[in-house]
C-alpha cells in the first residue's frame, strides 16, 4: 500500500509543480487529524491571481487527477477514476472544479476522462515517469519530503537546474 500511494502523491506533486504552484511537502504518513481518513497528503500552494481563470480551474483539474494516473501507471491497472473508492476525494475535488466549465454531466464527465488519458500520457513519459519514481522512491525512504527537496529530486531527471 505504501507504494501506491507514494506515486499517488508524487503525481499530485510533480504535476502541481510543473504548473507553477509551490509544494511546500508531500508525505506518506499524513496526520490523523480529525479529518477523512487519508494515506498520503500534498500541502500544494497557488500563486495569488485576481480572478479565478480557466487556465488555474484546468491546473486544479490536473493535479487533483495527476495521483490516480501515477497510481495507475505504478500499478499497470487501467482504472477509471471515478469508480477507485480510494480515489474518491480526488475525482470529487476534480468534479466540483470543472463543474464551473462544464455545467452539464456528461460534457463534465468527458472532458475528466479526456484529461485522465492525456495525463496518462504525460506522464507516462519516459523522463517523467522516472522524475515520478525517483519522487516515490524518496517518499518511501523518508515519508515525508519537503518541497525543495521534490524539486531537486524532479530537476535531476527533467533537465531542469
Amino acid at each position: 500500500m505504501d507504494e501506491l500511494t507514494a506515486w499517488h502523491e508524487s503525481g499530485h506533486a510533480f504535476m502541481a509543480i510543473c504548473l507553477g504552484a509551490t509544494v511546500h511537502s508531500v508525505t506518506i504518513d499524513p496526520d490523523r487529524d480529525d479529518g477523512p481518513e487519508r494515506f498520503g497528503d500534498a500541502q500544494i500552494e497557488w500563486p495569488p491571481e485576481p480572478r479565478t481563470t480557466r487556465e488555474r480551474l484546468e491546473s486544479l483539474i490536473r493535479v487533483a487527477l495527476a495521483g490516480p494516473v501515477a497510481e495507475m501507471l505504478y500499478s499497470g491497472d487501467p482504472f477509471h477514476p471515478g469508480m477507485v473508492p480510494e480515489w474518491a476525494m480526488d475525482w470529487q475535488h476534480a468534479w466540483q472544479v470543472a463543474a464551473a466549465l462544464f455545467p452539464e454531466d456528461r460534457q463534465r464527465l468527458s472532458y475528466l476522462e479526456q484529461t485522465a488519458i492525456q495525463l496518462h500520457q504525460l506522464l507516462g513519459r519516459e523522463d517523467h515517469h522516472a522524475a515520478l519514481a525517483a519522487v516515490a522512491d524518496n517518499l518511501l525512504a523518508h515519508e515525508t519530503l519537503e518541497g525543495e527537496e521534490i524539486e531537486d529530486i524532479m530537476s535531476a531527471w527533467l533537465g531542469r537546474s
